[in-house]
């Protein structure tokens, strides 16, 4: 059934573009080109790195504007300008830093910097896949320094025991919202830490700003926790089958899984 005014198709990437085996349907890839044609825009809005969202991306021939890191770096894909930032500051970045070490954790600290994306310490928690799919966007370097001195866009452990990644959690408290989710790729538990009030939505209300696109004509997609914030921002919250919980409370419409194409139903929304 057709929703009148939307404006705006904003989707996730991991478990909703393409499923758990970075599988996309043919179907999905049909969809986003009809979509385009009807004229109506399309930005991701995603956890991943802007190297891992340009990658991915690229394997299907796409570069849309993007929310990379959680709502931390807004740009576009095809020319890397910017259309938004939210660096955390110095002190909640420290802050951040310690409730990771305190719980015998050393952080991915990611930066926006056009020469290094990602610093590590001599002995990083993250997965060694983790590191090792970051190529050379990758640094060592002393983390205090970082957290002082550059725009620290946010943390990840990937891979992570679930009791310390529990206990950071717990002990961000106002410096950073942090997000851990169970993490199909490498195993164990995935933990991210982005700042304070930051989330996919605030990306997403700076990208209609940019092109005066009223955030009211939003349909967002999205599978996870880290997707709660612009679900409920968009006026159509559409989540796929088997999605977590705690996005599919907030779905206005429940589409296919996507291992069969669900995103293509968006399509008949428009």
């Amino acid at each position: 059934m057709r929703v009148p005014g939307i404006s705006l198709v904003v989707t996730d990437l991991d478990g909703t573009l393409w499923d758990h085996e970075h599988r996309t349907h043919q179907r999905t890839r049909a969809a986003w080109d009809a979509i385009e044609q009807l004229g109506v825009p399309i930005l991701v809005a995603t956890g991943r790195r802007v190297g891992s969202t340009v990658s991915s991306l690229a394997e299907l021939d796409l570069r849309p504007p993007a929310v990379c890191l959680n709502g931390a770096l807004g740009l576009y894909l095809a020319d890397s300008q910017r259309f938004h930032r939210a660096a955390i500051a110095a002190v909640d970045a420290l802050a951040v830093l310690d409730a990771f070490r305190s719980h015998g954790l050393q952080p991915c600290v990611y930066v926006d910097r056009d020469d290094v994306a990602v610093y590590l310490d001599a002995n990083p928690s993250t997965h060694p896949q983790h590191i090792a799919d970051f190529g050379g966007d990758v640094a060592t370097a002393d983390l205090d320094e970082v957290c002082r001195n550059e725009a620290v866009l946010a943390f990840s452990v990937l891979g992570a025991p679930e009791g310390p990644a529990g206990r950071v959690v717990a002990s961000v408290g106002a410096a950073g919202i942090a997000h851990l989710d169970r993490d199909p790729y490498y195993g164990g538990w995935s933990l991210t830490v982005a700042g304070p009030r930051m989330s996919k939505w605030n990306g997403i209300e700076a990208f209609c700003t940019a092109h005066a696109i009223d955030p009211g004509g939003v349909l967002a997609i999205g599978d996870g926790p880290n997707d709660a914030e612009m679900l409920t921002g968009a006026a159509v919250a559409v989540v796929p089958t088997g999605a977590h919980p705690a996005a599919l409370a907030l779905a206005d419409h429940v589409v296919a899984p996507t291992s069969e194409g669900g995103w293509s139903e968006i399509l008949h929304l428009l």
